[in-house]
């Protein structure tokens, strides 16, 4: 078996970068195809996966190779300070796309219309992952597999669906878009297939997407304050589908 230095030269050009440990432990946890992993302290490292990660341990044990703190510094831009990294292999696309054209749906799917702000991307699908939602699409020119937004989602991409999609095919569902001229949507129930759409953290929704929208809503705010910030709109949002009627979200 090479070693693995030259597996992960070998592989980084396609690969996704797991950035820390809870970066791997979710990767792991959601069926990544991880073929390498390094750290920098191999016994630290699988301690904080008997803490906080018993259920990969085992995985965890079998990937770990230590390295250097040089070499490890040379495979990562940040090194991040749990001093663990590793590379796994991207989902489909085409399965990722099969996914989200799927009807019915038992969740929404989250769509951010060209956003801006890599690291509140990450944390959007963070959130996504949490609620259990069908997958984030995105819009424009930002790549949500991108290293920082994969670290700002703690490697939660593996449990959700990410794509980048143009306007035009978004998936079926009624789209709900969220606007400050739309009706409150503490009116609105929000069922499991609907297609929630979010405007970027500068500009707001574009509008060929708001003219798309079949419902414009406003989530509720104090007057002269001017926005929130992307994540928290769409953890709110979330948080008002998932309370609107019984579900099996937890567990």
């Amino acid at each position: 078996m090479t070693d693995p230095v030259t597996r992960w030269r070998a592989r980084a050009g396609d690969a996704v970068l797991l950035d820390g440990f809870h970066a791997l432990k979710h990767a792991l946890r959601f069926g990544a195809d991880v073929p390498v992993a390094v750290t920098t302290d191999r016994r630290a490292a699988l301690a904080l996966a008997d803490e906080l990660a018993g259920d990969v341990r085992d995985a965890l044990d079998a990937l770990l190779t230590e390295v250097p703190p040089e070499t490890y510094a040379s495979l990562v831009s940040r090194p991040h300070p749990t001093g663990v990294a590793a590379l796994a292999a991207r989902p489909s696309r085409e399965a990722g796309l099969r996914t989200l054209a799927r009807t019915p749906r038992s969740a929404p799917v989250v769509v951010l219309d060209n956003p801006r702000n890599l690291g509140n991307a990450g944390a959007v699908i963070r959130l996504a992952a949490g609620f259990g939602a069908t997958g984030v699409v995105t819009t424009g020119s930002l790549d949500p597999w991108h290293p920082t937004v994969v670290r700002g989602g703690a490697g939660l991409h593996f449990a959700t669906v990410v794509e980048r999609l143009e306007p035009g095919p978004l998936p079926a569902g009624p789209l709900f878009a969220l606007d400050p001229e739309g009706e409150d949507i503490r009116g609105t129930e929000l069922p499991d297939d609907a297609v929630l759409a979010f405007g970027s953290e500068r500009t707001g929704l574009s509008e060929a997407l708001r003219a798309r929208a079949d419902h414009l809503l406003a989530l509720p705010m104090r007057p002269q304050v001017s926005s929130y910030n992307l994540a928290t709109s769409v953890a709110m949002t979330l948080y008002h589908w998932s309370a609107g009627a019984p579900r099996a979200h937890t567990g």
